[in-house]
């Protein structure tokens, strides 16, 4: 039989309990916030699930995980990439990109290069077996992609492009983001 608890109302931490939905509710019912939509939220929920779980069974296979994944994927789509600016890109610390990208180099998923100019910089390439753990990975997920976009037209996937780049955090554009769309500064040009 599962017993319970009745905690006394005291001992309660209120600032971690003081949510009134009831209040909540009446504000998004007369419009002063925008209805919560929960439809997009859990689409993209499960959407983001299964786009990564199909690379993470082929990165279980080799004992990565997802951090494995955007490495790799990166330092092969930006040949001579500095450490740098992929710390800036993943947002990440140096101190989380270390623990992969050691395992990456010592497998031989991924080379170190110093700078020609400056021999301070580390420029990461992927060699030929992270090229092809990466065709691997990306080959699922454009299979499930292509899957998804079959029935749209052009405009349509010229909206849902517009859509996932809209909801990128503007703030602090991404270097590899102002590549990737043609943009300056973050902003289509």
């Amino acid at each position: 039989m599962a017993k319970f608890v009745r905690l006394n109302r005291k001992y309660v931490n209120m600032a971690d309990v003081n949510f009134n939905t009831a209040v909540s509710r009446s504000v998004e019912e007369r419009g002063l916030v925008a209805p919560l939509r929960w439809d997009i939220i859990e689409l993209l929920f499960f959407a983001y699930r299964d786009f990564v779980g199909d690379p993470d069974h082929v990165l279980d296979q080799f004992g990565f995980g997802r951090a494995h994944h955007r490495v790799v994927h990166f330092v092969h789509r930006y040949p001579g990439l500095k450490v740098a600016d992929l710390l800036d890109v993943l947002r990440i610390t140096k101190q989380s990109l270390g623990r992969v990208l050691k395992q990456l180099l010592d497998e031989g998923y991924i080379v170190q290069k110093s700078g020609e100019i400056d021999r301070r910089q580390r420029l990461l390439f992927a060699t030929a077996k992270g090229e092809a753990l990466v065709a691997q990975m990306a080959g699922l997920q454009t299979t499930r992609i292509n899957r998804a976009l079959k029935d749209f037209s052009p405009n349509d996937v010229a909206a849902i492009t517009s859509f996932l780049s809209g909801m990128i955090d503007r703030d602090d554009p991404d270097k590899v983001l102002q590549v990737i769309l043609g943009t300056e500064n973050g902003t289509r040009t």
